[in-house]
């Protein structure tokens, strides 16, 4: 007899374990993009011209934080809501995006300034700053005797067009 109780305590506390797994299951499934979430997203950015500009696409995933501005505000505004497998085309104006090109952001430089390498129009040159930051930059025109920067971000100016798929959310 006492066999018996113990085998049905066994079983009850069994099913005891085994009863949560389903609504833990649900309540993943049910998981939506919100402030503070850990977001796992593949993606692919295209311009108005339909080219690529980037893509994760077989790489790892993009994670970030919603409501951490970890990537461009706008498009995290657009994945609010969002659920596991959901996917969402977005589509950002540079003014939500990294903005218009600026005219204060051209600067002209002495030619000697710049590697002979990277003196072509189109060239992806990385500066430094005054206080040793990084900045990007590319040449927009070559002179005779100095070379005009352009330090606008390469996408400023441009309409963003993203195919986003949630991979996971924490």
């Amino acid at each position: 007899m006492t066999k018996n109780l113990l085998c049905s305590a066994l079983i009850g506390a069994c099913l005891w374990v085994l009863t949560p797994w389903p609504a833990l299951a649900e309540q993943t499934a049910a998981l939506t993009i919100d402030t503070g979430r850990t977001v796992s997203i593949e993606y692919t950015l295209k311009l108005d011209d339909g080219s690529m500009a980037d893509t994760n696409m077989g790489d790892d995933p993009l994670v970030y934080t919603q409501g951490k501005n970890e990537i461009i505000p706008a498009l995290e505004q657009a994945l609010q809501g969002l659920s596991i497998n959901e996917r969402k085309a977005v589509i950002l104006p540079p003014e939500k995006a990294y903005g218009v090109v600026q005219a204060d952001r051209f600067q002209a430089v002495p030619l000697d300034l710049i590697p002979e390498d990277g003196r072509k129009v189109g060239e992806r040159l990385i500066l430094e700053g005054p206080n040793q930051e990084t900045i990007p930059a590319s040449v927009h025109e070559v002179k005779a005797d100095e070379i005009v920067l352009n330090l606008n971000h390469p996408l400023a100016g441009e309409t963003l067009h993203f195919d986003v798929r949630i991979l996971d959310i924490q």
